[in-house]
């Protein structure tokens, strides 16, 4: 027996929005690296963590949460 869908022929994953693009510089604003900067390169497989390309070559992952875009001049 097959069920009603009551008008839906699919769903949809929910897109996620971030304010940070491939090649914006950030810092940490909090956590335990706050205040390092780097370059956003991504997302992660879970939106709620970015990579990023950290001053000392490092790519690490860190919560969006705590990324603020650079201001210019900004150094650290």
């Amino acid at each position: 027996m097959a069920l009603a869908r009551k008008g839906r022929d699919h769903v949809q994953a929910p897109q996620i929005l971030s304010t940070f693009h491939k090649g914006d510089e950030v810092f940490l604003a909090r956590g335990s690296y706050e205040g390092t900067l780097g370059i956003f390169l991504n997302l992660r497989g879970d939106p709620k963590w970015a990579d990023i390309l950290e001053r000392n070559a490092q790519v690490r992952s860190h919560p969006v949460e705590w990324l603020e875009h650079a201001k210019p001049g900004a150094t650290s």
